[in-house]
């Protein structure tokens, strides 16, 4: 059999270094800003600011409960 040669199809503006890789299947992980959330959560967070304003809030109750139990 012949080998077949694969050509290079990378353009030059393409940066390697931040070139995201995900897996397929069950073991897969999100990378960058994806996050899957369960219907439920979706149904009570509607868009990104509204996840980032209960985490940031979660984040600071969890403080706050740290700094007290010291």
């Amino acid at each position: 059999m012949k080998k077949v040669e694969e050509k290079d199809e990378l353009r030059p503006e393409y940066d390697l270094k931040t070139l995201k890789v995900r897996r397929v299947g069950n073991k897969r992980k999100g990378f960058g800003d994806l996050v899957r959330l369960d219907p439920d959560v979706m149904q009570a967070f509607p868009d990104a600011k509204a996840v980032n304003e209960a985490l940031h809030a979660l984040i600071a109750i969890a403080r706050r409960s740290s700094l007290s139990a010291s």
